[in-house]
């Protein structure tokens, strides 16, 4: 058992008591925790760094709020939502939006991902060059399909913007193209309530809740997009809450 500081907050990781499927181990190495496996089937170990590699990258040469989820998720000159990241992952997206000056809460149901998140956020904090953004990180593992209104309110932060990107249910071999999906696919599942999630998220978001799709898949079944954002690979479904359309929208 550790204990790790986490934007502020101390996240208790009980490593040893976290179940895993046969072939997949949470180990301890020089980078910091892994999530090992056969490489053949998963490829290298996955972990959290938000110093170095591609967050590193990102948050020196990455185009600042021109970015797509930032603009998709409302900052602009002199605007800056505090988020829920209902679906983190590993953190990328939560962290670009952290980098760029907002506060966000990341919610993890997969123990495991939790563990590498408070692992590389734990890092980042002790790091000169993305302290102050780890500082606007708060990790809450829980399962947002089923509380995430209780979440929210346990974390204390308005929920302007709620972030969601679930897993998009592939049925043919291209889904196996990325090997380390092979290894949230094997820990979560395909994301069949996300329907619910985007339920729940739009029963707490206060200003907008942007679902990240890729670029050519259906909406999430339920209530209309009010706009879309779309890059080359991937495209931002964003709902606007119902207090702030337009008036004409509303009438519809």
């Amino acid at each position: 058992m550790s204990a790790d500081r986490v934007g502020g907050e101390s996240v208790v990781l009980e490593i040893d008591d976290i179940a895993l499927p046969a072939g997949l181990t949470l180990e301890r190495r020089a980078q910091g925790l892994v999530l090992a496996g056969d490489e053949t089937r998963y490829g290298k170990p996955l972990y959290v760094d938000f110093v170095g590699g591609k967050a590193g990258h990102r948050r020196r040469f990455g185009g600042g709020r021109g970015q797509l989820i930032a603009r998709a998720c409302g900052l602009g000159k002199g605007v800056t939502p505090s988020v829920i990241d209902a679906t983190a992952g590993l953190g990328r997206d939560a962290f670009v939006l952290a980098s760029l000056g907002a506060s966000v809460v990341l919610l993890e149901r997969v123990p495991a991902i939790a563990a590498l998140l408070a692992d590389g956020l734990a890092r980042a904090v002790g790091h000169a060059d993305t302290a102050g953004i780890a500082a606007r990180m708060r990790l809450m593992p829980g399962d947002a399909t089923v509380e995430l209104a209780a979440l929210v309110a346990a974390a204390g932060q308005a929920a302007e913007v709620v972030h969601l990107d679930p897993m998009f249910p592939h049925r043919d071999k291209s889904a196996l193209v990325k090997k380390d999906m092979r290894v949230f696919r094997e820990l979560a599942g395909d994301d069949a309530d996300a329907p619910r999630l985007l339920e729940a998220a739009l029963d707490v978001a206060t200003h907008r809740v942007v679902v990240k799709r890729p670029r050519k898949a259906p909406p999430i079944a339920g209530p209309a997009v009010s706009h879309t954002l779309e890059g080359k690979t991937s495209r931002y479904d964003i709902y606007v809450h119902r207090s702030l359309r337009p008036r004409r929208a509303r009438e519809a």
